[in-house]
């Protein structure tokens, strides 16, 4: 397989160049990097890369600006955010943008490596703790349900659902629930064509949005 394409950006030159000496030495194929917001947009339509690793605090326009823009001009890339910051409001404001992922910058060399893969493979990454701020977030805000009609998924959808809700991969998913990797990229593509959503990123918050993250 061809490797990864990732761009870097952050505005702090020795860890902007310790995570891509780190992506580099994995194996992975570090196309562009940027100090600032505005390279980070003009670098990204360059290269396209597949993945983007993007710092929240850096010069306008911000991550969070930024992650918007990207996944407005490209739905299939993936934006992994490695912030300094945990907050509740800094992760749930990036995943409202679009991002795909959210690792704190004390996440281990190993940890990066596989959120970076995983992401590009479409699945939600979070450093442990966090899924469970933005879920919770996302239940105190929801609105009381509307009496229109909604979607009707199938048991197995909405199970499905409520595990992509967690961050399960689609391999993890499918040894959850004995099932084969196929038959659960149907069942969410089913509910992709049920709910007209587009992609795995638009489920995912969507999923949030309705609380699907109880039960074992």
């Amino acid at each position: 397989m061809d490797p990864i394409r990732v761009m870097v950006v952050d505005d702090h030159p020795m860890w902007r160049d310790a995570v891509e000496r780190d992506l580099k030495a994995a194996g992975l194929e570090v196309v562009a990097v940027a100090a600032n917001g505005t390279e980070a947009l003009v670098r990204f339509s360059a290269a396209r890369p597949q993945v983007v690793v993007l710092d929240l605090q850096i010069p306008e326009p911000n991550g969070v600006e930024v992650t918007a823009q990207i996944v407005r001009e490209d739905p299939a890339a993936r934006v992994l955010i490695l912030s300094a910051s945990g907050e509740q409001g800094d992760v749930l404001d990036a995943v409202k943008a679009g991002a795909t992922g959210y690792l704190v910058k004390s996440a281990s060399r190993e940890e990066l490596l596989d959120a970076v893969r995983r992401v590009s493979l479409g699945d939600t990454v979070f450093t442990a703790g966090l899924a469970g701020l933005v879920l919770g977030e996302y239940r105190r805000l929801l609105d009381e349900p509307a009496s229109g009609d909604k979607p009707q998924l199938t048991d197995r959808e909405t199970e499905v659902l409520r595990l992509v809700a967690k961050g399960l991969s689609y391999k993890q998913i499918a040894e959850r629930l004995v099932l084969s990797h196929r038959t659960v990229q149907n069942h969410v593509q089913n509910t992709l064509r049920k709910l007209q959503l587009h992609n795995r990123v638009e489920l995912t918050r969507y999923a949030i949005e309705q609380g699907l993250d109880d039960g074992d």
